[in-house]
């Protein structure tokens, strides 16, 4: 052992003289290189001269970098998380700029723009260098590795137990069908992903619940319960509020009803961590959750992630380049798409090149950064969400060159995790899944030339020139979008319907309802929500058809409406279809044609559920699905979009490893069941990490991380 010590010592000492040399080197290349950067007098010195003060400098800004650097850092967390990126180059430089007059031998000057510069590049030489060097050494390979999560390593602690640990790693959006696709022939798109499938992991499809969204999913996933979430955004009329699950008030109020409602704290309770979610699922640990995002307590503090990945300045350099690549990226791919002639297409302006540059790089570096440092310090239940696809999606349709670049990328993210966990201090279940998948289809206004909105003003009767009010259109890039607000402190604005009247200006509350007050039309992806603020509780149909007579035959009869959830004072819950066709759900007679039956067989049982909740709208509007290729309406600007029922949208997966038992359990003379519903996907999870507690014995799962 004492043999080992003194060969890892001296591996570590030969990796820190070689650190420092190629710093050094950097540094007098870039004397030589930058008019405005010099270390040595107007008078001139030998190059020997100028090597020593290089060689010193270097030293001093490496020992300010490994001292001081992680201090500053967190005292960053202070301010906007995607501000850091930016004062982390500003900080560097001032480090630089200190190490230069800290060696009295350094006569230069320097610049405030030039420091940065050279800060930077010196910066990425050396971690570039001792990352290189690091993973000849085992130890060295996992200690690096946790500093690249920001984690201390657990010092004085009992060592934990050798029982498997389990890593929940959602790849947002992701559909059952584009996994297949991604990982399927001799040359995957996601070879990482692919080796699993292949040799230590079954794949699985799960149907989800008609509110097909990540808030309705992950809030089942994590807490165990989803009642009462009927859709992404909806209506609320004791408070005259919309609920809108991507801010964080909104996020944190959801959780607090699923906690009532399931009575535990959630999934994460023991030991856990969550990762870049909207919930916590009760870990003690979290970063980057939106429920949390405004908590300073202790283990709360959701923005400490980006000290994870903003401790080396070498991470900084890499990120802003990237971040800045992306911004190019989009609305070249955007201009390409329109020189093609793409059709169907949206609307890729406004602040969507920064949504989805935060999305696809920063969010995905300090998600994974932070995952690696969870299975690096032991942790025993890690559930991380890698939202990339889903926005790019949104935007560009589940499939196309966009989106198979960011599927590519989360395959490198899956291959780091891979990474740690064979640096790991304890074995490791690493378990894949999805919240939903998306559908991809013309927007419900492009198809058909008019918005819901205006829909339901004309089966209301209502003139759009005056007299009416619309809710205004709903922010695109869900998910990413409160994440990244929440990353830049933005405030909130009041979470309430946002309508104009008449000529006025918008954003203006919902006032008190009175009689003939105009109704509340929001979209959730290819789900729409009507409610009537001026008739108390659930409005039944046959109230609604004495208000406004044309209203629900304008509604089943339009070509790209689906069909139109009601409650009746006779029948209880009806679907209702065109040509007056309807599904009595409590009865479960059929009037006519089925008006489900384009859905498939699932979806009477997931619309029968909705219509119990609570806070289900006084119509919930689902758009029409292509029976052949599956292409749905989306009542936002998303060429993707997920929400409702209707194609690859509700069929998401799970990618289990072997060791652990089936999703769903076979039973021996009958066909194998199917996995309905994100709290059906809580237990199976729930299952899984008792399994892990009880039968420590684990094969190796994890592949070979794929080159970068």
């Amino acid at each position: 052992m004492r043999v080992t010590a003194w060969r890892t010592g001296g591996a570590v000492l030969l990796r820190v003289l070689v650190v420092w040399a190629v710093s050094t080197a950097t540094l007098a290349a870039l004397a030589l290189v930058l008019p405005d950067f010099s270390l040595q007098s107007r008078d001139g010195e030998s190059f020997t001269r100028v090597g020593l003060t290089a060689a010193l400098v270097a030293g001093v800004f490496g020992f300010l970098n490994a001292i001081v650097w992680p201090w500053l850092v967190r005292a960053l967390l202070l301010v906007p998380a995607i501000a850091l990126g930016l004062l982390v180059f500003l900080l560097n430089s001032w480090l630089l700029l200190l190490a230069l007059r800290i060696v009295p031998s350094s006569h230069g000057g320097l610049a405030a723009g030039t420091a940065v510069l050279v800060a930077a590049v010196v910066s990425t030489a050396s971690s570039a260098t001792s990352s290189f060097l690091a993973v000849r050494i085992r130890g060295q390979q996992r200690r690096r590795l946790r500093r690249l999560a920001g984690w201390r390593a657990l010092r004085g602690v009992p060592a934990r137990s050798r029982a498997p640990g389990t890593v929940f790693l959602q790849l947002d959006g992701v559909g059952y069908d584009v996994l297949a696709e991604a990982v399927a022939g001799p040359a995957p798109l996601m070879p990482t992903v692919a080796r699993l499938c292949g040799t230590t992991h079954r794949l699985t499809p799960w149907r989800t619940d008609w509110s097909s969204q990540t808030a309705a999913a992950q809030l089942a996933i994590l807490h165990g319960s989803n009642d009462d979430v009927p859709a992404f955004r909806w209506y609320e009329k004791e408070t005259g509020e919309v609920v809108v699950s991507n801010r964080p008030s909104s996020a944190a109020e959801l959780q607090r009803r699923a906690v009532a409602r399931s009575g535990g704290p959630g999934l994460l309770r023991h030991d856990g961590a969550s990762r870049g979610n909207l919930f916590t699922g009760g870990a003690g640990q979290v970063a980057l959750v939106l429920s949390v995002a405004a908590r300073r307590g202790r283990g709360q503090r959701s923005r400490a992630g980006y000290f994870a990945y903003f401790s080396d300045p070498a991470h900084a350099v890499r990120t802003a380049a990237s971040f800045l690549a992306e911004l190019v990226r989009e609305p070249c791919q955007a201009l390409r798409a329109r020189l093609r002639g793409d059709r169907p297409r949206v609307g890729r302006g406004g602040l969507y090149p920064l949504i989805r540059a935060f999305a696809t790089v920063v969010q995905r570096d300090v998600v994974t950064a932070a995952v690696v440092g969870d299975v690096l310090n032991g942790r025993t239940a890690v559930y991380a969400d890698l939202v990339a696809y889903d926005e790019v999606a949104h935007h560009s349709g589940p499939r196309g060159s966009d989106t198979r670049q960011v599927l590519r990328r989360l395959d490198r993210c899956v291959g780091h995790v891979a990474e740690a966990i064979a640096h790991a201090p304890r074995p490791y279940h690493l378990v894949l899944l999805s919240d939903h998948g998306q559908s991809r289809g013309a927007t419900f206004e492009a198809a058909h030339g008019c918005s819901l909105e205006e829909l339901v003003r004309t089966g209301c009767g209502r003139a759009p020139a005056a007299g009416t009010r619309t809710v205004r259109r709903p922010e695109a890039g869900a998910e990413a979008r409160g994440t990244a607000r929440a990353a830049l402190r933005r405030p909130e604005k009041p979470p309430r319907a946002l309508v104009e009247e008449g000529d006025g200006a918008a954003g203006t509350p919902v006032p008190a309802a009175g009689r003939g007050a105009a109704p509340v039309v929001l979209g959730s992806g290819n789900l729409g929500l009507v409610s009537f603020p001026d008739l108390p509780g659930r409005a039944d149909r046959e109230t609604i058809e004495d208000r406004h007579p044309g209203l629900l035959r304008v509604l089943t009869d339009h070509p790209g409406i689906g069909f139109v959830l009601v409650d009746s004072a006779r029948h209880g819950p009806v679907v209702l279809g065109a040509g007056g066709s309807e599904f009595r759900l409590e009865s479960g007679v059929v009037v006519g044609a089925d008006p489900l039956a384009p859905f498939g067989p699932g979806a009477a049982a997931a619309v029968r559920r909705a219509a119990a909740f609570p806070h289900a709208a006084d119509l919930m509007i689902n758009s029409s699905v292509d029976p052949d290729t599956g292409a749905v309406h989306a009542f936002e600007e998303q060429l993707g979009c997920h929400g409702g029922l209707g194609g690859e949208q509700n069929r998401a997966f799970l990618l289990s490893p072997l060791a652990l038992s089936p999703p769903v359990p076979a039973v021996p003379g009958e066909p194998s069941g199917e996995l309905v519903g994100a709290e059906a996907v809580h237990r199976v999870l729930r299952r899984w990490l008792h399994e892990a507690m009880i039968h420590p014995a684990l094969p190796a799962e994890a592949p070979e991380p794929a080159a970068p």
